[in-house]
């Protein structure tokens, strides 16, 4: 998939941290592909981050908030969640299950600490090889798109329309290549229980 990612330059950190359950998902997880998608991001795998040195680095180096839904949450297709000019942002996206994103930011106090930002849902998930526990949940790609249009459109970055409408290519050839894979699949068990 690397071959359809054309990397976006932005201001703003994204760091990505990963539970290693999506690790393993190495065929379809979208945190690789979106690490890979921003040259300003950092992608840590682990459950725990209150003793991480580089993610407490960059805690202390940025205006740093958390991508996640609590009733406190700043809207930011409402409002602007960068209140103070003196730092750079940087925003924690939990690549994880909906369960394991609760557990990694229930243990992790570092990231406890931190402002939550979440966005009004302006579409469907198009993860059509894997069905969404909820009709409002997106992959971290999808997600991470969400973001990238609503700071763009608060004016704390500057992404060309281009770069957004192709950042979610590689998801979209993932999912290409894994129905291929799948009818292939099904074609081979056909074709020998035929025999």
């Amino acid at each position: 998939m690397c071959k359809h990612i054309i990397p976006i330059e932005t201001q703003t950190k994204f760091v990505i941290l990963m539970h290693p359950k999506e690790f393993k998902k190495v065929k379809n997880g979208t945190g690789f592909l979106t690490h890979l998608s921003l040259t300003n991001s950092e992608l840590f795998i682990d459950v725990e981050f209150s003793k991480h040195k580089r993610v407490n680095e960059i805690i202390s180096q940025y205006e740093s908030f958390v991508l996640y839904p609590t009733d406190d949450a700043i809207n930011i297709s409402q409002n602007n969640p960068k209140k103070i000019q003196d730092k750079k942002m940087a925003i924690f996206i939990l690549d994880a299950t909906w369960s394991c994103a609760k557990t990694m930011l229930r243990d992790s106090a570092n990231l406890q600490k931190l402002q939550t930002i979440s966005f009004d849902l302006g579409r469907k998930s198009m993860f059509e090889i894997k069905e969404q526990p909820e009709e409002f949940c997106l992959s971290t790609i999808e997600s991470t798109l969400s973001v990238l249009e609503n700071i763009d459109r608060l004016d704390l970055e500057n992404i060309g329309n281009d770069a957004k409408a192709n950042f979610l290519n590689p998801f979209f050839k993932m999912i290409e290549y894994q129905k291929q894979r799948i009818e292939q699949s099904l074609g081979s068990f056909i074709r020998y229980k035929q025999r």
